[in-house]
């Protein structure tokens, strides 16, 4: 059996489970009925957000890129998520709280690359002589930085609250680097 034919047995009791339990969700009428957040993580395998910090089906969007990090890509994926919801007329956080979440983490695999910088260069899409202004080694920083970018992205609701948060690969707990707050002040 390869690894595909595993993940498809574990699929089939997965599914067996949820409808035993009822909790199969069917096709959703809307496109966000009960999210209340969107986090942006690192596509680390060590580091899923939905397991670490217990999210259930239909929560949050869990949005995952090398590093967790803000990039003119993922810009594009909250934008195109704005539009669905625009599209569904369904506000995330059906009109009431809603979350902006940075989760990054210690020993990424990102700061292999700190020695690289024109490989982050086209990551970040910036000039090579910027690189540094992305902390890659230092995940607290990163963390900070991205959260001080997103606020100056004007599509993004200031109401929103954003934070950003470090989980430890070696101790299992998560961070608070930077406590919720709204996008932008009233």
């Amino acid at each position: 059996m390869n690894i595909l034919d595993s993940m498809l047995e574990r699929n089939k009791e997965f599914a067996a489970q949820q409808i035993a339990a009822g909790t199969l969700m069917p096709s959703l009428p809307k496109a966000m009925p009960n999210v209340r957040a969107t986090i942006i993580g690192c596509a680390d395998m060590r580091v899923d957000p939905v397991h670490i910090l217990g999210i259930k089906p239909g929560e949050a969007v869990v949005i995952r890129n090398i590093g967790g990090r803000i990039t003119p890509v993922l810009l594009e994926e909250l934008g195109l998520l704005g539009r669905i919801g625009e599209v569904a007329k369904e506000a995330p956080g059906g009109g009431g709280e809603f979350h902006l979440v940075v989760f990054q983490h210690t020993d990424c695999g990102i700061t292999r690359l700190a020695g690289d910088p024109a490989k982050l260069a086209h990551y970040f899409q910036i000039p090579e002589g910027e690189v540094n202004s992305k902390s890659v080694t230092d995940p607290r920083a990163a963390v900070a930085g991205d959260v001080a970018l997103l606020r100056t992205i004007p599509g993004l609701p200031g109401k929103w609250l954003l934070s950003g948060l470090v989980y430890d690969v070696a101790t299992g707990l998560v961070e608070v680097v930077v406590p919720p707050a709204p996008i932008r002040a009233a």
